[in-house]
């Protein structure tokens, strides 16, 4: 029986590998320790310099959904925020003062939903924002924005596709997962779902998954494909030792996001990159209000302490500068410096 199951298990692996799609390979969760702790962690992989600094925006903040366009939406932060952001043009990771967190990640053959007459417009650039600066759980924004009152506008950067989906926690520890499959907006909303990668969607993840928790960990899927990753990240996730040792829980964590990590490699095709590496990661402490942050060609780990930034309403935004080849250790929130915040492009409507 053991032989066949492994016979089973390795023809899946070469079905899946056969038939994976081209995709990038970051990977997030959520870890929930004891004392009612909850921590995520991502990875951020891509195939270029996203030129990523790290900004701490105080509650307060007038925004535009979409730069001067007459559709956008218009909001005032509720909540300050620390995030990543990439190419100087969006957010793309981050946590509340609430202790809400929102990763951005990479979707293949996602299919957004067309504009609707009398919605608003918001970008794909400030959706990450958007999330942070309203929602206090993860439960106000599964009810708010799963109403579809606002058209994501999206467009391409560097001429490559935005197809993107997102995860969410909150400080209890629940989760939600937004998706564009075939044109309409898909809510997966569970304290249970607290794995995603990039693909396949989210549904065929738990599929693929059900079959490998079957297998007790006896032997797991080794390769850097989507699939693959969500299996290994569930599994140690779920066998995660508990501990109320806070330094422990982070040191947990970090443990398992490396283990999802991509490293430095030459592409087997050039031409068609099938992963992409890590350049990036993040740990989210959501009870303790501590964002990590993990450069993987720099030698340290660095973490904010958001109740050390003042993100009160008429606060100054501040930068953490990371591009031009800074080096940090310990924590960091005296070093983010007044700046003027970037400016999301604005996408074209007609």
């Amino acid at each position: 029986m053991k032989n066949k199951a492994l016979t089973l298990a390795m023809s899946l692996i070469a079905i899946n590998a056969l038939s994976a799609p081209l995709a990038d390979a970051c990977t997030r969760f959520t870890y929930n320790g004891m004392d009612n702790s909850v921590i995520t962690g991502r990875s951020m992989d891509w195939i270029d310099n996203l030129h990523t600094e790290l900004w701490a925006f105080p509650a307060g903040i007038s925004r535009s959904g979409n730069g001067t366009d007459k559709n956008s939406i218009h909001w005032v932060s509720k909540y300050g925020s620390v995030i990543a952001s990439s190419y100087k043009i969006a957010a793309t990771d981050g946590m509340n003062t609430a202790g809400l967190d929102v990763n951005l990640l990479y979707l293949t053959g996602t299919i957004y939903a067309q504009p609707k007459s009398g919605n608003k417009n918001l970008a794909i650039f400030n959706w990450v924002q958007y999330m942070l600066d309203n929602y206090a759980t993860v439960d106000e924004a599964v009810k708010d924005f799963g109403k579809n009152k606002l058209n994501l506008l999206v467009t391409d950067v560097n001429g490559r596709k935005m197809d993107l989906h997102m995860s969410i926690t909150d400080a209890s520890g629940d989760n939600a997962i937004f998706e564009y499959i075939n044109g309409k907006l898909v809510i997966h909303h569970s304290k249970q779902y607290t794995v995603m990668t990039n693909e396949p969607p989210f549904e065929q993840q738990l599929a693929l998954n059900a079959y490998w928790k079957r297998m007790d960990g006896k032997f797991l899927p080794g390769t850097e494909e989507p699939d693959d990753r969500f299996v290994r990240t569930s599994y140690y996730v779920n066998s995660a030792q508990k501990t109320a040792d806070n330094q422990q829980q982070i040191a947990t964590v970090f443990s398992i996001i490396r283990n999802a990590s991509i490293p430095f490699e030459l592409s087997k095709d050039p031409s068609h990159p099938n992963v992409y590496p890590t350049l990036w990661r993040t740990v989210a402490d959501l009870k303790n209000k501590v964002y990590y942050f993990e450069e993987t060609n720099k030698p340290n780990v660095f973490w904010v302490d958001m109740n050390k930034l003042n993100l009160k309403s008429g606060a100054p935004t501040k930068k953490l500068s990371l591009d031009n080849g800074e080096i940090y250790a310990g924590e960091v929130s005296q070093q983010f410096a007044t700046a003027q915040a970037f400016s999301a492009p604005q996408i074209n409507t007609k």
